[in-house]
């Protein structure tokens, strides 16, 4: 089976950039911005589970930060501000679906400056665990990212995508489906990136 592989950056796409995908562990960066647009500063305990969601992508202090911006709603509503209009949240946050284009758009919001309140998020973005920092990274130093990662129950398929700001600090957003493992998920989304920030289109190769 082939995968599918969407990449969304400023100026062009690759593949279908609209195409909807199950967001897994990426949603965690619309959780902890939303948290940070509504005014008030995290307390001691929000800033723990903000980096544990974050940096080691814990999902325990996700569902309790998905509780604290008001569940599915108060997510939708986040987007819906950030004119992500192909984003839908789900009562399982993980089952959200985005596109690369709306990514590439959240990744432009959180990483590109102009939003100061969401600086933390921002600077948690390059200190992900090393475990964990596959991806936007495989085109070089200066990231900052998130990863998602899951097997989907019906298929036993695995989802796997890389959000983030790539070396050069270009934004970028990398979204994929349908690998038979998770390392073949991670090395279809790492030539995707290599490729997309290069001169050539992306090859999806057969797994």
């Amino acid at each position: 089976m082939t995968a599918s592989v969407s990449v969304a950056l400023s100026e062009r796409s690759y593949g279908d950039a609209d195409r909807a995908y199950p967001c897994a562990s990426i949603v965690k960066v619309s959780l902890l911005a939303a948290r940070l647009q509504q005014g008030r500063p995290l307390d001691a305990r929000e800033r723990e589970r903000a980096r544990l969601m974050i940096v080691h992508s814990d999902n325990e202090a996700a569902s309790e930060l998905y509780a604290a911006i008001g569940g599915p709603e108060g997510l939708d509503a986040w987007h819906a501000r950030l004119g992500l209009t192909a984003t839908r949240a789900h009562r399982a946050w993980g089952l959200t679906r985005t596109t690369a284009r709306d990514q590439l758009a959240l990744m432009t919001a959180v990483l590109g400056g102009g939003r100061p309140e969401l600086a933390p998020l921002a600077s948690l973005m390059t200190e992900i665990d090393p475990g964990q920092s596959w991806g936007v990274s495989a085109a070089g130093a200066g990231w900052a990212l998130k990863n998602g990662w899951m097997p989907m129950s019906a298929t036993g398929l695995w989802v796997v995508h890389s959000v983030g700001r790539a070396a050069g600090g270009r934004p970028v957003a990398v979204l994929s489906e349908g690998h038979p493992t998770l390392e073949a998920g991670v090395a279809a989304v790492e030539d995707a990136v290599r490729a997309a920030l290069g001169t050539a289109a992306p090859v999806v190769r057969p797994r």
